[in-house]
């Protein structure tokens, strides 16, 4: 029997690059909130048993979610940092099923498919761990500090890691744990937590269309993915 599936979504964050007076998970895409649509695609992929959110403490507009109370879907108090909300997601989830997998996604990718959280769940990962990325089509430059160019990279060799990742709780746990102690500010997503303790966890070709919404202009990019995401017949599986 395969081991249990859960997701676990940080967001605790503020959002600050929008601008917008509130976290962006609460700004809305079609008349939803980021938070709706993200959620709710996670809900619609069967395998997952829960849904564990990470909030920060005293967030207002989280409870007024009518998915907040949805009974797949639970919240835990996050940290300070994303490492610390998806340790406190993992935790929580260690204490239902301790031989659990998690899925850790940002609550800022609103238009994820499920065909790609599959594709992660049906790679061999090897017990390293597995996440959705994209290879980098454009040139990629390393600069020196006076922002000159130093070198030309091998764009063959270099990926946009992208959100789900996959991996086996209890190693995710402890890998975060170990990174928080050495070197918290290298940890920038979940499978680097995993690589400083050793692992390489796979890249799974995932689609464009499932960005993340940082600064303002990402919103008119994702109303055209959502519509173009319509068109192709996919919103059946998101509601």
């Amino acid at each position: 029997m395969p081991a249990p599936l859960f997701a676990v979504v940080p967001a605790a964050g503020v959002g600050a690059r929008m601008g917008a007076g509130l976290p962006k998970q609460y700004l809305t895409l079609q008349g939803r909130t980021l938070a709706e649509h993200t959620l709710g695609r996670l809900l619609a992929f069967a395998p997952l048993q829960a849904v564990v959110v990470a909030v920060a403490d005293g967030d207002p507009w989280w409870p007024e979610l009518a998915v907040a109370r949805h009974p797949r879907v639970t919240s835990v108090t996050g940290g300070d940092s994303r490492a610390r909300s998806v340790l406190a997601g993992v935790a929580a989830v260690l204490e239902r099923a301790p031989d659990a997998r998690v899925l850790v996604h940002d609550m800022a990718r609103p238009l994820v498919r499920l065909s790609d959280i599959q594709a992660l769940l049906d790679h061999d990962d090897r017990g390293d761990g597995a996440i959705l990325a994209r290879p980098v089509t454009d040139t990629i430059k390393q600069a020196d500090a006076d922002t000159r160019i130093r070198a030309t990279l091998d764009r063959a060799m270099i990926w946009r890691a992208l959100t789900p990742q996959l991996f086996e709780a209890r190693r995710l746990h402890d890998a975060l744990l170990s990174a928080l102690r050495d070197d918290p500010q290298a940890i920038t997503d979940e499978a680097s937590a995993l690589e400083a303790a050793g692992a390489r966890p796979a890249l799974v070709a995932g689609h464009a269309d499932n960005i993340k919404i940082t600064v303002p202009e990402d919103l008119a990019l994702a109303r055209f993915y959502l519509r173009a995401q319509e068109e192709e017949g996919l919103a059946w599986q998101f509601v």
